[in-house]
């Protein structure tokens, strides 16, 4: 059972935390010109000497800029010299500057709940900036409601929970093994998690990459080859996280790992026997499998495995013998104490029919003409469906960037109205190789915009140029359509487009193969997301808690992520991702404890009556239970919060018919008080001010 322990260093002793509790309320309000960006609209000393006057209240100050090293100072003296037990301060954000100024109160002998921000800025000068009268009115009904929640607040202590210094990473591509790696490099154990039977994720299938232009398979292979012989790194492939429970610091996993089936001293008679083949998703269904089989050339681990999912379970004659194989699933119970999410992408699989796709041959996707050239290097003469390529055309956006009846919507009903980022510079790159290696090649580009955005990036789209690609502009309402040529025709597809580089000019390109440069889709695990109740974006990848300032947490402490799960990124900001998940797993692990904030849900044994509604309303498993205990010789039932599971939403709150909880930090009372403030009469306002 977590404990509400002791904040760490520097905070008051019990003793003088039951003395803050029950004293009279002593007040420091500090209004902060927030460099002018709050003083150029609201009238700051005005809004001082207003709450001055307010009872409880026994300082009230301006400043420039209370969050530098001055303004902090001067709420330190205030709190030793003045007496001031409750601190009220109107500035930017608590997002920016909440834990900065919890700071000061630590220093100072406070504690650091006994402190509460209001965000003029966000709240109220930025959006009433041509009203300065009516801003400073707001402003000081703010500030006030800040002293009434004030004069109510109670000492708090962190919420202290031991920790596991074991980390589960999900998923095996680059950016998974990245944070692996780096994560054990800092000490802690780590477990990766993959579901294919081989590590590589989608950097396996591709041949090379920007802005370097170096051959992605040996890089790959590197950081796999550092991964696999890292003693504190476990891997598991050709497995997958089936249960979740716990909380940040000890979250308990059930990992099921799938047996490969074979025997390795009988792997190639095995391979070889085999006869049962599946499209290769690997080559993107360009080639055919075995369903018994290796994922990628170089592969590791390096063992076959059972295609399970498509295996018949038809005996294979093994060295004169019938062999039927069987899957042994195995089940591992793990500790850990935080999880890396770095589940990956799927590329976008256009619909039938979506630019002729799976209707005419020669139309293909971006990945698949990877997967074609890296199946024939040195090759002279592009080729395909048997003939030869004179004319290409490559059409950007899609699967990205659709508008609202025009494009198709997927499952959900929304479409994929998002950038995908990379698909620009993935497209000029391919642009470039094939004009590299089939120097007579015509080259068409169709684009809504180029977005070049990576450094060295704007280089392949001046080089592109420079080698002669054509570029041909649409407009995201008005999409070029690709129709397959009359028989007899020179070439097998006709390309419709109005460009806009030419004022709208209606043109047509005769081609023999269309590329649609395809997006990133995020990849279903919806089981992962439930059982980890983590969010997705509009965008439907999972979501970061703030883009600048927490981009890789998500709202579930101790869940991360990594990478692609996160939304469109390249190769290289994948990796950096990576890094900075490991580095937010080893702060938090480093230690072998973490703490929470305690605004949690409290229950106020002597109003509970045991009626288990805040139960029902509760999401989060194991956050409130009812109880039986014995009191005065009698059983009565009674809801516990267990800290650790709880995150304050205050669902509870409000389904409790007897206000018996309250989230800690945000009362009911408190918010009344701040309720009365912000209401209160005109003519009290005005003989305040």
């Amino acid at each position: 059972m977590p404990e509400m322990d002791d904040i760490p260093t520097g905070q008051q002793a019990a003793g003088e935390e039951n003395k803050s509790a029950t004293e009279e309320p002593r007040i420091g309000v500090y209004t902060c010109y927030c460099g002018g960006n709050i003083s150029k609209v609201v009238q700051c000393e005005k809004v001082a000497k207003a709450l001055g006057k307010l009872p409880n209240v026994v300082v009230s100050r301006t400043n420039m800029s209370l969050c530098s090293d001055a303004g902090q100072s001067m709420i330190e003296q205030d709190i030793r010299e003045n007496g001031v037990n409750r601190v009220v301060i109107g500035a930017c954000a608590p997002s920016l500057h909440e834990q900065t100024f919890r700071g000061t109160c630590i220093r100072a002998g406070l504690n650091p709940y006994l402190y509460q921000h209001m965000g003029l800025r966000e709240q109220d000068s930025w959006v009433h900036h041509d009203d300065p009268e009516g801003a400073t009115d707001k402003a000081i009904r703010m500030m006030s409601a800040g002293v009434g929640k004030a004069r109510l607040l109670r000492p708090l202590r962190n919420i202290h929970l031991g920790a596991e210094k074991h980390a589960l990473v999900i998923g095996g591509g680059v950016a998974g093994l990245r944070a692996a790696l780096e994560i054990a490099r800092q000490g802690l154990q780590v477990t990766l998690v993959e579901k294919s039977p081989a590590l590589g994720g989608r950097m396996a299938q591709l041949d090379s990459l920007f802005p370097t232009d170096e051959a992605a398979m040996p890089l790959l292979q590197d950081l796999i080859k550092r991964v696999a012989a890292h003693p504190k790194i476990t891997l598991m492939t050709y497995a997958e996280v089936v249960g979740v429970s716990g909380y940040v610091g000890n979250f308990h996993i059930t990992v099921r790992q799938h047996s490969r089936g074979v025997d390795p001293l009988e792997a190639e008679a095995v391979m070889a026997a085999c006869k049962q083949e599946v499209p290769d998703e690997f080559n993107y269904g360009l080639t055919q499998r075995k369903v018994i089989y290796q994922p990628y050339p170089g592969c590791y681990p390096s063992a076959p495995a059972v295609d399970w999912k498509n295996y018949d379970g038809s005996p294979i004659s093994v060295n004169g013998k019938q062999v039927v194989f069987e899957d042994r699933i195995q089940t591992f119970e793990l500790s850990v104490g935080a999880i890396v999410m770095a589940t990956g992408f799927d590329p976008y699989q256009p619909r039938t029919g979506e630019y002729g796709f799976e209707e005419i041959p020669e139309v293909i996707t971006l990945p698949q003409l990877i997967r074609h050239m890296a199946l024939h290097p040195g090759e002279k003469q592009l080729t395909w469906n048997g003939h030869a390529v004179r004319d290409v055309v490559l059409i950007q956006c899609v699967g990205s960037r659709q508008r609202d009846g025009v494009s198709e919507p997927q499952p959900d009903g929304r479409v994929n109205d998002y950038c995908s980022r990379v698909c620009c510079t993935a497209n000029l790159h391919m642009a470039n190789e094939l004009r590299k290696n089939f120097p007579e090649l015509n080259i068409f580009n169709l684009y809504q915009d180029i977005r070049t955005y990576g450094h060295g990036h704007e280089d392949y789209y001046r080089h592109a140029m420079s080698n002669q690609v054509r570029f041909l502009q649409y407009h995201g309402d008005e999409l070029p359509e690709v129709v397959a040529a009359p028989s007899g025709d020179t070439h097998p597809i006709l390309v419709r487009v109005k460009d806009y580089l030419t004022n709208g000019d209606e043109l047509e390109v005769p081609t023999d193969l269309v590329v649609l440069v395809v997006g990133m889709m995020p990849r279903q695990i919806d089981d992962l997301v439930q059982m980890l109740k983590v969010s997705r974006g509009n965008d439907r990848f999972l979501l970061e808690v703030h883009p600048k300032l927490r981009p890789v947490e998500t709202a579930v402490n101790g869940v991360v992520l990594a990478g692609t799960a996160q939304g469109p990124m390249n190769i290289q900001e994948a990796v950096t991702a990576a890094s900075a998940a490991a580095a937010k797993v080893s702060a938090l692990l480093g230690r072998g404890y973490v703490e929470l904030p305690p605004y949690v849900a409290a229950v106020d044994p002597e109003k509970c009556t045991g009626s288990g509604e805040c139960v029902q309303v509760c999401e989060y498993d194991g956050a409130i239970a009812m109880q039986t205990l014995v009191e005065n010789g009698q059983e009565i039932r009674r809801a516990v919060v267990t800290p650790a599971n709880c995150t304050g939403c205050g669902a509870c709150v409000s389904a409790c018919p007897n206000r018996a909880i309250d989230i800690q930090g945000w009362t009911l009372s408190q918010y009344e008080a701040m309720v009365d403030a912000i209401a209160m009469d005109d003519l009290v306002m005005m003989e305040v001010q």
